[in-house]
């Protein structure tokens, strides 16, 4: 401790600002219950993890209960918030009800909602099966409309209230091969300005996210040759993180995005412009 007249040496200054930022970072959404669709893996895992880093609860929505359940148990390590998973098909409307009923009875009143839960079945236009059609468009489009419906009163009654939806840049700008990709990706993003809308008058903004190429089991399955091949269309010439997107959510929810609504924020480095 410095004596009188002495001055307190940088070091310990920094050191606790650093300390009163990470307290206010891991308060930020206290007491606030987040449901985040396609959480136990990838992109929506670390969605999940940045509102439980930041002391939030939050039901961890995946396919399978193996899934989930790891997903929340590895989360719960991550503090100070709370994680619990869920099994649920996003794409069959009476199961995702029932799940938003459970959701409110275990964690309580839902006030942020990131719709991130997406499958993808490639394969040209002309090829294209009517399951692999339906099978897309049904979980990345018609599941994100199920969870609204799902958790939209206590949403419209919450303050603060968020939804976020997770587009993609091929709906912005299409993708040989994944048409159904594609189309499901866009219509979200009508469904969010359709949405932003309509819940405008109680205070709900409703944004979404159009994630360029991130790294995930997905990019990990690609050649090294084509991996180069995408990253010379992107300017900043590399993949983003799971991390950058998380970000990005995190400050859609957060107050400093109150006036926010209707919007689509592209997280791609640069390769939509």
């Amino acid at each position: 401790m410095a004596r009188r007249g002495e001055s307190i040496p940088f070091f310990f200054l920094f050191a606790a600002r650093l300390s009163v930022w990470d307290l206010a970072r891991m308060r930020q959404f206290t007491d606030q219950v987040v449901v985040v669709t396609g959480s136990g893996r990838g992109i929506g895992k670390e969605i999940a993890r940045a509102f439980v880093e930041r002391g939030a609860k939050v039901a961890v929505a995946s396919r399978t209960e193996a899934n989930s359940a790891a997903a929340a148990e590895e989360l719960n390590a991550a503090g100070p918030g709370t994680a619990k998973g869920y099994a649920v098909d996003i794409a069959d409307y009476d199961s995702t009800i029932e799940f938003g009923k459970q959701v409110a009875a275990d964690l309580g009143p839902v006030s942020i909602l990131v719709n991130n839960a997406g499958v993808t079945r490639d394969g040209l236009a002309l090829r294209m099966s009517e399951e692999d059609w339906d099978t897309v468009l049904d979980t990345n489009l018609k599941g994100a409309f199920n969870a609204v419906k799902a958790f939209q009163r206590t949403i419209l009654k919450a303050d603060n209230a968020r939804i976020i939806n997770i587009s993609s840049v091929i709906g912005l700008m299409g993708n040989a091969g994944q048409a159904n990709y594609a189309a499901s990706k866009a219509g979200l993003i009508g469904f969010t300005k359709a949405l932003a809308k309509e819940f405008a008058g109680r205070k709900v903004c409703v944004n979404a996210i159009a994630p360029g190429f991130i790294v995930t089991d997905m990019t990990d399955e690609l050649t090294e040759e084509v991996q180069d091949q995408i990253k010379a269309d992107i300017p900043l010439g590399s993949f983003g993180e799971t991390s950058d997107i998380a970000n990005a959510v995190i400050f859609l929810a957060s107050p400093e995005a109150r006036y926010i609504t209707g919007q689509v924020l592209t997280v791609d480095g640069g390769m939509v412009m």
